[in-house]
């Protein structure tokens, strides 16, 4: 069973629907015991750092968090998920997010011609044999919605870059951590790809 976490963020239901698409058993829970049971837990979201670090605060789910990835359990946090696993966004500042990867959040430079948040389809640069990107060809086109983007503090887990008026950390990886910016459930074929490539871990 794959758990996606349920703390009040956008975006859940359409994570749920690729899951489902791809033949999975899933649960939308923000039940202690189903996330550490479950084979594999997905952290999606939408919305605002502060915001979301208090909902997940507020229903316990922090400890639930660290305790699902120390025990090896596959995690895969997409868009604002990714941004909770790492320590810190200029969106929030002095909020803590989860710190369970090294790295900040930085807001996207003001540029002439670019317009934030950035919406829209972009190609990828692979690096670093990321296993979520196992079958998928260099420079595929994935979908983002985002105004704030990861600077990751390892560069070895980088495992996917682009360029929006400035290097983003599209993807990263380390252990059984695994996390996109962009939205892998509205990226077509390639999407589902990688979705099939994480519950495949």
């Amino acid at each position: 069973m794959i758990a996606i976490i349920d703390y009040d963020a956008g975006n859940i239901k359409s994570v749920e629907k690729a899951l489902l698409l791809l033949g999975e058993e899933v649960k939308i829970t923000d039940d202690a015991q189903e996330i550490l049971s479950a084979d594999k837990v997905v952290l999606p979201g939408v919305g605002a750092f502060g915001d979301a670090m208090g909902n997940l605060e507020r229903r316990g789910l922090v400890p639930v968090i660290r305790e699902t990835v120390e025990k090896g359990t596959p995690f895969l946090g997409i868009c604002l998920g990714l941004q909770l696993l790492f320590e810190r966004s200029d969106e929030a500042p002095g909020v803590a997010g989860l710190g369970i990867l090294p790295g900040e959040i930085l807001r996207i430079p003001s540029k002439e011609g670019l317009k934030i948040p950035h919406m829209g389809w972009n190609s990828l640069r692979l690096e670093h044999g990321g296993r979520l990107f196992d079958q998928v060809s260099e420079q595929s086109y994935v979908y983002f919605v985002h105004s704030y983007y990861l600077k990751a503090g390892e560069e070895e887990i980088v495992k996917a870059s682009t360029e929006y008026g400035v290097h983003i950390h599209a993807s990263v990886e380390k252990g059984n951590v695994f996390a996109c910016q962009f939205h892998p459930e509205k990226s077509s074929e390639v999407g589902l790809r990688i979705l099939s490539n994480f519950v495949n871990i």
